[in-house]
C-alpha cells in the first residue's frame, strides 16, 4: 500500500505521523521541502499530541516533490489553498483512477478544485476539527479531540464502499475519521464559522476576547456569520438556523479569550495568507448569486489593500 501526505504542517503532520506510525511496513511518503525535509530524513518527525500521545515517526521516504512517485493508493493533501493548483500539477504522475485523494484543507471548495485540476482519481471532500500547529522541531496537537469527516456528494455504491474503507484505514491509525451523511453541509458549518472567526481576528489583528467585548465588533461578527449563511442557502447547502445559532453561541461563550486564527497569524507576520479562501470566495459567490455581503466585501477590500502594500499581491 502506498500513501503520500503533502503539507506537513499542523494538520498534515498530525495525520501523517499517525499513518506513518501505524503503517510502518507500507510505503508512506512525506512531501516536504528544505531544512524540514532534511531533518525529517535524519531524525524523523516528532508529533506531540494531547489526544494521541507522542510519536516519533520515520516514513518510508521524504521527497521534496510528488513528481516521480509511482502511482499511489492514497494521497492526502494538507497544503494552503494558494498552493493547491501547483501541488496538483505535481500529482499527475502518481494518481490514477484507483487513487483516493483527500484534501484536508480550509475553505468550502478544495475538493471541487482538486477534481478540476487532476481530472482523475476518486477525490473526497473533507474537513477536520483540530487545534494543531508546526514548530521548527515538532508538530503540536492541543486538546482532547481531533476529528476528520469525509464524504462525497451523490456517491455511487462503489464510491461509498471506498469511502468507508478510507475511514477504516484512518481510524486504524488513530485518526478519528467519520463518513458524513451530508459532507457539503458539514463543510459549510465549519466554513461559516471560520469566515467570521478568521476574518474578524485578522481584520482587527486581535484575538476573539477583545472583539466580543466590543459591542460594535461583536455585531459585525454576527453579520459576517449571516452573510456567509445567506451564500450557503443560495447555493442550496443544507445548513439550518440552529447551526448558525450554535456558531454565534460559540463566539460569545466557547472560544477562549486569547483564541487567534491562522489568517490573523499569517497576515500579522506579513506572510502570504488564505485571505481569498475565507473572504474572497464569499464575496465572489455573493456577487455571482446576487447575495449582498457588504461587511465581508468591505473587510476583504481593506485587507487585500494591506497585502498589496506589503508586496504580497
Amino acid at each position: 500500500m502506498r500513501i503520500t501526505v503533502l503539507g506537513l504542517g499542523g494538520v498534515g503532520g498530525y495525520v501523517g505521523a499517525l499513518l506513518a506510525d501505524q503503517y510502518k511496513n507500507e510505503e508512506v511518503t512525506f512531501v516536504m521541502r528544505g531544512e524540514r525535509a532534511a531533518r525529517t530524513r535524519e531524525q524523523g518527525l516528532l508529533l506531540k499530541s494531547d489526544y494521541r500521545g507522542t510519536h516519533l515517526v520515520h516514513p518510508a521516504q521524504v521527497v521534496e516533490s510528488a513528481e516521480g512517485l509511482p502511482v499511489q493508493d492514497y494521497v492526502i493533501v494538507c497544503v494552503k489553498n494558494y498552493s493547491l493548483e501547483e501541488v496538483c500539477r505535481t500529482l499527475s504522475g502518481c494518481v490514477d483512477d484507483h487513487t483516493i485523494v483527500i484534501p484536508i484543507m480550509n475553505g468550502a471548495d478544495p475538493g471541487d478544485r482538486v477534481r478540476q485540476y487532476l481530472g482523475k482519481g476518486l477525490v473526497l471532500d473533507s474537513l477536520i476539527y483540530i487545534v494543531a500547529f508546526r514548530t521548527p522541531e515538532e508538530i503540536v496537537q492541543q486538546g482532547n479531540f481531533a476529528k476528520v469527516f469525509i464524504g462525497k456528494k451523490n456517491p455511487s455504491e462503489v464510491e461509498q464502499e471506498k469511502i468507508a474503507k478510507t475511514a477504516e484505514l484512518m481510524a486504524a491509525a488513530g485518526v478519528d475519521c467519520f463518513v458524513a451523511d451530508d459532507i457539503e453541509a458539514a463543510i459549510w458549518r465549519k466554513y461559516i464559522l471560520n469566515c467570521a472567526y478568521n476574518v474578524s481576528t485578522a481584520y482587527y489583528n486581535s484575538p476573539i476576547g477583545p472583539i466580543r467585548a466590543d459591542k460594535a465588533r461583536a455585531e459585525e461578527y454576527e453579520k459576517l456569520v449571516y452573510e456567509a449563511y445567506a451564500v450557503a442557502l443560495a447555493k442550496k447547502i443544507h445548513v439550518e438556523q440552529k447551526d448558525i445559532d450554535h456558531i454565534i453561541w460559540r463566539f460569545y461563550y466557547d472560544h477562549a479569550e486569547n483564541a487567534s486564527s491562522s489568517l490573523q497569524r499569517d497576515m500579522g507576520a506579513g506572510r502570504v495568507s488564505e485571505l481569498d479562501t475565507f473572504c474572497g470566495y464569499i464575496v465572489q459567490e455573493g456577487h455571482r448569486l446576487g447575495v449582498p455581503v457588504p461587511v465581508m466585501e468591505r473587510m476583504y477590500g481593506e485587507m487585500k489593500e494591506r497585502e498589496v502594500k506589503a508586496g504580497l499581491r
